[in-house]
């Protein structure tokens, strides 16, 4: 008897990518990182010429550089957007295009920034996790797509076909459930982008830096005590990693005065900063009650706050507890009032303000819990240094993971798993050195 041969192997599906920058260097290198099976790479020297490509043939993703003239690549992905939503989109930047980077976010709907210079490899993942997640997208949409049409044939069936409609109904249950885990694959991304977008607030945050990450511990532990449902404290979290982003558009030398020593003029200026970081998120749906939250944290118990005046339980619950969070912090970092303040003097702060600037139920909690957390409370927190092969699976991040670029990999509060961990030696294999992990000690 003969041996049947094997079915050869099918090749990679093949994607479109689409590079657009206006400094043939750039355009060379990048289609040099993806040439080979899988990938083929369109360019084009400008956000025009980029838009004829996109109308000639379909496109899977485009890098588009930040800084182009004629058209920005803000402008140039906000079109894209809006034209062809299915596309990916990510956007090569610089430190100097900070604010165009986070209208980009916005406007233009990006999946990922880049940082230049970039690393190969960080690169190569982050087009690949794109392309997969576009997938996931796609899947959804054709599995809506049966469902409908299963549930309209349902809608037609004889009432005595009571087998069949079994039958049906066993595929839909296991259709819900595909999309349930395509559903949770999403929410996981935004889970991910958020810290990342934070972390892009705090370098502009100098000898503060942290303030936010500290302000989001405080805030979700307060929150937890006062034992509120999950998504809601996961909102907080976010909401107070996010609450400073609207001081991106102020400058630097009025950011590094405390609040107490600014000119009227200046007061004003800065009291705009919790409407624009309300505003950045405008155009994410699924971000406005957290965006809300981010407005009201500088609103005060006796209505004497801003923007808007809000005054009691007319303030958003979480907007009450960053407010308490995010004093205590600057309060020690002197950006509240002149002079930097110890624990114990900061905490007087907030009793003489009871009823005034904070709820005093919530200034309680924060309290007792501030009583029963002094190093969490202080910014520290008890870790280990670990090098990459003692890692094991639910472990949690004591510190954000940076590359040796400086691009973010993995934020603080992050839990390992045997997929991550896996995914960290083998970057230690690429670059041929260790890396050092440092994890939070739990007894």
């Amino acid at each position: 008897m003969t041996d049947t041969p094997a079915a050869p192997t099918p090749p990679p599906p093949q994607h479109t990518l689409l590079c657009v920058d206006d400094e043939p260097n750039i355009v060379s290198a990048l289609r040099r990182l993806f040439r080979g099976p899988g990938y083929r790479v369109l360019v084009a020297d400008g956000g025009r010429a980029g838009l004829a490509v996109l109308e000639a043939e379909p496109v899977d993703l485009v890098i588009s550089d930040m800084r182009m003239p004629e058209m920005t690549g803000a402008e140039f992905l906000a079109v894209v957007a809006e034209r062809w939503p299915r596309t990916m989109r990510i956007l090569l930047t610089g430190y100097a295009d900070l604010s165009s980077t986070v209208d980009a976010i916005n406007k233009g709907a990006i999946y990922r920034y880049v940082s230049k210079p970039w690393d190969d490899n960080d690169l190569k993942l982050t087009v690949q996790r794109a392309l997969e997640q576009q997938h996931v997208t796609r899947e959804r949409d054709r599995l809506v797509g049966i469902v409908a049409r299963q549930n309209k044939q349902l809608r037609a069936m004889n009432a005595g076909l009571e087998s069949q409609v079994r039958a049906r109904t066993e595929e839909i249950r296991q259709t819900a459930e595909m999309l349930d885990l395509a559903y949770k694959e999403l929410k996981q991304s935004y889970v991910e982008v958020v810290p990342v977008l934070a972390s892009f607030a705090e370098m502009r945050e100098g000898d503060s830096k942290g303030h936010g990450r500290r302000v989001a511990e405080m805030a979700r532990e307060v929150a937890r005590e006062l034992r509120l449902e999950d998504d809601l404290v996961q909102q907080i979290y976010f909401a107070a990693l996010l609450h400073d982003v609207g001081k991106l558009s102020m400058p630097d030398e009025l950011l590094r005065k405390p609040f107490t020593a600014m000119k009227p003029e200046e007061r004003l200026r800065y009291m705009r900063h919790p409407a624009i970081g309300q505003a950045g998120f405008t155009g994410v749906e699924s971000m406005q009650d957290m965006a809300l939250l981010i407005r009201c944290h500088h609103e005060r118990h006796d209505g004497a706050g801003y923007p808007d005046g809000l005054q009691g339980d007319g303030i958003p619950l979480g907007a009450r507890i960053l407010a308490i969070a995010n004093d205590f912090d600057s309060l020690q970092l002197g950006q509240l009032v002149e002079g930097q303040l110890g624990k114990r003097e900061a905490r007087a702060f907030l009793e003489e303000n009871r009823g005034l600037r904070y709820d005093p139920r919530i200034l309680d909690v924060f309290l007792a819990w501030l009583d029963s957390n002094p190093e969490l409370a202080a910014g520290t927190i008890k870790e280990f240094r670990l090098t990459s092969d003692a890692l094991k699976r639910g472990m949690v991040l004591a510190r954000d993971f940076v590359n040796d670029d400086g691009v973010l990999m993995l934020s603080h509060g992050h839990v390992l798993d045997d997929r991550v961990i896996e995914r960290l030696r083998a970057m230690e294999r690429d670059e041929q050195h260790g890396f050092t992990v440092y994890v939070k000690h739990t007894e």
